[in-house]
Protein backbone atom coordinates (compact mmCIF):
# COMPACT_ATOMS: atom_id res chain seq x y z
CA UNK A 1 0.00 0.00 0.00
CA UNK A 2 1.28 3.35 -1.23
CA UNK A 3 1.09 6.19 0.99
CA UNK A 4 1.44 9.72 0.30
CA UNK A 5 3.36 12.50 2.00
CA UNK A 6 2.10 15.56 3.01
CA UNK A 7 4.38 18.71 2.44
CA UNK A 8 5.79 19.99 5.48
CA UNK A 9 3.82 22.93 6.67
CA UNK A 10 5.35 26.33 6.32
CA UNK A 11 4.85 29.43 9.16
CA UNK A 12 2.24 32.00 8.04
CA UNK A 13 3.59 35.17 7.77
CA UNK A 14 1.57 38.22 7.04
CA UNK A 15 2.47 40.64 4.19
CA UNK A 16 2.87 43.69 3.66
CA UNK A 17 0.10 45.69 2.45
CA UNK A 18 1.01 47.54 -0.73
CA UNK A 19 2.07 51.20 -0.16
CA UNK A 20 -1.29 53.64 -1.63
CA UNK A 21 -0.32 55.97 -4.31
CA UNK A 22 0.13 59.07 -3.22
CA UNK A 23 2.24 60.88 -0.50
CA UNK A 24 5.03 59.20 0.95
CA UNK A 25 4.24 58.58 5.09
CA UNK A 26 7.52 60.04 5.59
CA UNK A 27 7.13 62.97 8.23
CA UNK A 28 7.37 66.31 7.02
CA UNK A 29 9.07 69.26 8.56
CA UNK A 30 10.93 72.65 7.46
CA UNK A 31 14.33 70.67 7.36
CA UNK A 32 13.34 68.17 5.82
CA UNK A 33 11.57 70.72 3.02
CA UNK A 34 14.77 73.05 3.22
CA UNK A 35 16.61 69.97 1.98
CA UNK A 36 14.31 69.42 -1.11
CA UNK A 37 15.39 70.52 -4.90
CA UNK A 38 12.89 72.70 -6.60
CA UNK A 39 11.06 70.46 -8.83
CA UNK A 40 10.46 68.51 -5.26
CA UNK A 41 8.83 71.56 -3.76
CA UNK A 42 7.32 71.92 -6.77
CA UNK A 43 5.90 68.39 -6.37
CA UNK A 44 4.94 68.30 -3.17
CA UNK A 45 2.88 72.24 -3.40
CA UNK A 46 1.11 70.62 -6.50
CA UNK A 47 0.27 67.34 -4.88
CA UNK A 48 -1.40 68.89 -1.56
CA UNK A 49 -4.70 70.23 -0.27
CA UNK A 50 -4.56 74.00 0.55
CA UNK A 51 -5.56 72.66 3.98
CA UNK A 52 -7.19 74.77 7.39
CA UNK A 53 -6.58 78.29 7.52
CA UNK A 54 -3.57 78.86 9.96
CA UNK A 55 -4.60 80.46 13.12
CA UNK A 56 -2.07 82.10 15.59
CA UNK A 57 1.69 82.31 15.39
CA UNK A 58 3.99 80.25 12.56
CA UNK A 59 7.32 79.87 12.73
CA UNK A 60 8.97 80.95 9.43
CA UNK A 61 11.77 79.10 7.30
CA UNK A 62 12.58 80.63 4.01
CA UNK A 63 13.85 78.70 1.41
CA UNK A 64 16.02 80.40 -1.28
CA UNK A 65 18.21 78.50 -3.81
CA UNK A 66 16.44 75.37 -3.52
CA UNK A 67 18.20 72.37 -3.79
CA UNK A 68 21.78 73.81 -2.99
CA UNK A 69 24.24 73.65 -0.28
CA UNK A 70 23.61 77.61 0.04
CA UNK A 71 19.63 77.03 0.97
CA UNK A 72 20.59 75.36 4.21
CA UNK A 73 23.63 78.33 4.79
CA UNK A 74 21.13 81.83 3.77
CA UNK A 75 18.19 80.15 6.10
CA UNK A 76 19.00 81.44 9.00
CA UNK A 77 20.89 84.75 7.82
CA UNK A 78 16.89 85.71 6.30
CA UNK A 79 15.59 84.28 9.26
CA UNK A 80 17.03 87.26 11.27
CA UNK A 81 14.63 89.51 8.57
CA UNK A 82 11.71 87.29 8.84
CA UNK A 83 10.62 84.93 11.67
CA UNK A 84 6.74 83.79 10.82
CA UNK A 85 3.51 85.22 10.63
CA UNK A 86 0.71 86.13 13.21
CA UNK A 87 -2.58 84.42 11.54
CA UNK A 88 -5.82 85.97 12.43
CA UNK A 89 -8.54 83.92 11.02
CA UNK A 90 -11.74 86.61 12.76
CA UNK A 91 -10.52 89.57 10.39
CA UNK A 92 -8.95 87.67 7.42
CA UNK A 93 -5.20 88.95 7.85
CA UNK A 94 -1.92 88.47 9.03
CA UNK A 95 1.27 90.13 10.26
CA UNK A 96 4.64 89.37 9.39
CA UNK A 97 6.90 88.76 12.38
CA UNK A 98 10.17 90.33 11.14
CA UNK A 99 13.58 91.43 12.56
CA UNK A 100 15.43 89.36 15.16
CA UNK A 101 12.40 90.56 18.16
CA UNK A 102 9.42 89.12 15.84
CA UNK A 103 8.29 92.67 15.82
CA UNK A 104 4.38 91.98 14.14
CA UNK A 105 4.52 94.25 10.71
CA UNK A 106 3.51 94.25 7.22
CA UNK A 107 0.05 93.31 6.51
CA UNK A 108 -1.53 90.82 4.28
CA UNK A 109 -5.32 89.35 3.69
CA UNK A 110 -5.97 85.95 3.92
CA UNK A 111 -8.40 83.91 1.55
CA UNK A 112 -8.88 81.05 -0.42
CA UNK A 113 -8.79 81.68 -4.42
CA UNK A 114 -6.99 79.34 -7.27
CA UNK A 115 -3.04 79.39 -7.16
CA UNK A 116 -1.15 81.09 -9.92
CA UNK A 117 0.98 78.09 -9.71
CA UNK A 118 -1.55 74.78 -10.97
CA UNK A 119 -4.96 76.46 -10.73
CA UNK A 120 -5.93 74.27 -7.60
CA UNK A 121 -7.11 75.59 -4.21
CA UNK A 122 -4.41 77.39 -1.99
CA UNK A 123 -4.98 80.06 0.54
CA UNK A 124 -3.69 83.07 -0.19
CA UNK A 125 -1.44 85.96 1.55
CA UNK A 126 -2.39 89.36 -0.54
CA UNK A 127 -0.30 92.43 0.13
CA UNK A 128 -1.41 94.10 -2.37
CA UNK A 129 -4.25 96.48 -0.65
CA UNK A 130 -3.08 95.81 2.97
CA UNK A 131 0.90 97.17 2.28
CA UNK A 132 2.66 99.66 0.49
CA UNK A 133 5.97 98.20 1.07
CA UNK A 134 4.90 94.51 -0.27
CA UNK A 135 1.95 95.98 -2.90
CA UNK A 136 3.71 93.62 -5.59
CA UNK A 137 4.44 90.27 -3.07
CA UNK A 138 1.42 87.32 -2.87
CA UNK A 139 1.95 84.54 -1.29
CA UNK A 140 0.27 81.35 -1.67
CA UNK A 141 0.33 78.66 0.88
CA UNK A 142 -0.92 75.02 1.16
CA UNK A 143 -0.69 72.03 3.74
CA UNK A 144 1.64 69.58 3.44
CA UNK A 145 1.34 67.94 6.83
CA UNK A 146 -0.49 68.97 10.45
CA UNK A 147 0.93 72.67 10.96
CA UNK A 148 2.89 72.43 8.51
CA UNK A 149 2.59 74.82 5.46
CA UNK A 150 4.54 75.01 2.58
CA UNK A 151 4.45 78.49 0.79
CA UNK A 152 5.43 79.82 -2.76
CA UNK A 153 6.35 84.10 -3.23
CA UNK A 154 5.46 85.61 -6.44
CA UNK A 155 7.06 89.45 -7.08
CA UNK A 156 4.78 91.10 -9.46
CA UNK A 157 3.15 87.75 -10.83
CA UNK A 158 7.09 86.07 -10.88
CA UNK A 159 7.78 82.85 -8.65
CA UNK A 160 10.36 83.89 -6.49
CA UNK A 161 11.40 81.64 -3.57
CA UNK A 162 9.26 78.85 -1.24
CA UNK A 163 9.18 79.69 2.99
CA UNK A 164 7.65 77.01 5.23
CA UNK A 165 5.86 77.91 7.87
CA UNK A 166 4.71 75.73 11.06
CA UNK A 167 2.35 76.27 13.66
CA UNK A 168 3.51 76.92 17.09
CA UNK A 169 1.43 73.97 19.25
Amino acid sequence: MATTRTPPKRPTTKRAAPKAAGRTKTKLDPGKLLAMNQKQLDALFRSSPAGATPKGVANGTVIAAAGTPAARALAPILGLAWRGKVFNPSKHDLLNRILPIGLRAVRAKVYREESWFDGKDAIILDYSKSSLLARGIRDEIREVAPGLYLGIVYVRRMKTINFVLQLST
